[in-house]
């Protein structure tokens, strides 16, 4: 049995909203991946009498496609799409059998007016909570238009192949055998890179706001809600909507709510703020702020946004050590996030730079997959709370260097090891690896301002007890402020704050 109770009793609520039948085509041979996944086709069909699963010769083994009847959709799983990627395969079935995808229906016009051969292959590791919104966006543009497929390529069932392209880090994107991007992308971000962006007039011709949001976090999604609640014109410009929780993977101190998932409550978010009318304005990096008549926003496609008030909640990203090939090795063996990447380095030697308690929780997590892991500390001693530090110390293939300064990685084509000085004798020291996972805090994304608002030497916006920045009419919230403490539900309270803020300070001017 491949599938357990519960999630069996999820999935036949599922299929009950099938609207017609599927036909799943399966290439399988005689090793282990391909004997489970057609057990998991005996299982699927054995609950509804909408699927029929067929055998195939596909251009690889183990996979399966999933089709309308008679028709190739081009949805692949190369792969028994299990963990984060189930999902993804729910969807499949339900799009396939007809019922409408979750998607804005001038996206939905844009997919449907491609032209042209689109052939998409995304590695992913089925641990990757990052990996399912690339999937299920490319399983959706398959659906909606002929001319793209897409297949989903497990690394770990296909280790040979991803290894031979260079795969050390998911999802990792393939458009017709070339590279096409890495990450998490959203649908609207995979088809910015495939047609033509909005011109920077399709903003400049916007009616100046009453409030503008810049940034598309919980605190943005706050201040949105808050603003738009007050009946006055709202808009809010993000390159991203979610920030910086769309990479976090369990979230068990939002109160009220147990457990959930970043992505899950980014996609909340946003549909919380399209409840309200809302100028939504995604991929879109917002350069220089300048007050005139109105505060202006300029965008990096030259356009203009105007707005009474403005509220900036720009977040943060994970900070870098700043040494000589990191960037170059970035995907490339240098990887921010264990959860996502730690598979593609099973038996492999890897480095967690940082003693905090994300590096240590990410240390604890990678020795259970890889063959050793290195922890590397700045500081005389590990950071973590003290219950993690001695879950590290406990493992066998775990060893801690503290009071080391990373000098640099090195490599050819790839990361093949780092090197570091020992902050106390001066020595310097190399060892080889092939992954390093960097996990020392956060940056908040502050540089484009410059000095048109205060900030700290950390960059952080120095704001007062109702969100003002040193700029009149200028608001700040969430973790690219002076806020002493970096959380989700703080960021969600600084961002009504700062909305009630601009709205006090629009009556009073």
């Amino acid at each position: 049995m491949v599938l357990d109770g519960d999630i069996k009793a999820q999935l036949a609520q599922y299929m009950e909203l099938m609207e017609g039948d599927v036909h799943i085509q399966v290439s399988a041979g005689s090793d282990p991946v391909s004997q489970d996944m057609l057990g998991l086709m005996d299982e699927i069909v054995a609950m509804s009498s909408r699927i029929r699963v067929e055998k195939a010769e596909l251009s690889r083994t183990p996979s399966f496609s999933v089709n309308r009847p008679g028709e190739d959709t081009g949805i692949v799983f190369a792969g028994i799409p299990l963990g984060h990627e189930f999902t993804s395969f729910v969807l499949a079935l339900l799009q396939v059998s007809g019922r409408a995808p979750k998607v804005d229906p001038s996206v939905i016009e844009l997919i449907q007016g491609i032209k042209g051969q689109y052939n998409f292959e995304t590695f992913v590791s089925l641990s990757c909570h990052n990996c399912p919104d690339v999937v299920q966006a490319l399983n959706v543009m398959s659906v909606l238009n002929p001319g793209i497929s897409h297949t989903m390529i497990d690394g770990a069932a296909f280790k040979d192949e991803a290894e031979q392209r260079g795969v050390m880090a998911v999802p990792s994107v393939y458009l017709n055998g070339e590279a096409f991007g890495g990450g998490r992308m959203s649908i609207e971000e995979i088809l910015a890179k495939i047609v033509e962006a909005p011109s920077a007039d399709e903003f400049n011709s916007k009616e100046p706001f009453d409030v503008l949001v810049v940034g598309g976090g919980p605190a943005g999604a706050s201040s949105a809600i808050y603003a738009a609640r007050k009946g006055i014109r709202t808009g809010i410009v993000a390159e991203r909507f979610g920030g910086q929780i769309m990479d976090t993977v369990g979230i068990e101190n939002f109160i009220s709510t147990k457990y959930t998932e970043g992505p899950k409550l980014a996609a909340s978010l946003e549909e919380h703020v399209k409840e309200y009318n809302v100028d939504i304005m995604k991929l879109q990096r917002a350069v220089r702020l300048e007050k005139k008549d109105y505060v202006e926003v300029e965008l990096e496609n030259g356009a203009v946004l105007r707005s009474k008030t403005v509220i900036l909640s720009t977040g943060a990203r994970w900070r870098n050590v700043g040494v000589p090939g990191e960037a170059e090795f970035k995907n490339k063996g240098v990887a921010y996030c264990p959860h996502c990447d730690g598979p593609l380095f099973a038996g492999k030697d890897v480095a967690v730079i940082g003693g905090g308690n994300s590096g240590v929780e990410a240390a604890i997590d990678l020795a259970g997959i890889v063959k050793h892991v290195t922890v590397l500390e700045f500081n005389d001693g590990l950071k973590a709370d003290s219950v993690l530090q001695q879950r590290l110390h406990s493992l066998p293939n775990v060893t801690v260097i503290t009071n080391v300064a990373t000098k640099e990685f090195t490599g050819t084509d790839k990361l093949d090891g780092i090197t570091f000085t020992d902050r106390v004798s001066g020595e310097e020291r190399h060892i080889e690896l092939q992954g390093v996972f960097v996990q020392i805090g956060l940056v908040p994304n502050t540089e484009w301002l410059g000095d048109a608002v205060e900030r700290n030497r950390m960059g952080e916006i120095i704001v007062d007890a109702r969100g003002a920045t040193t700029l009149p009419g200028v608001f700040a919230a969430g973790d690219c402020t002076n806020s002493p403490f970096k959380q989700i539900i703080i960021s969600m309270g600084s961002g009504a704050t700062a909305s009630l803020g601009a709205f006090d300070y629009l009556i009073r001017n």
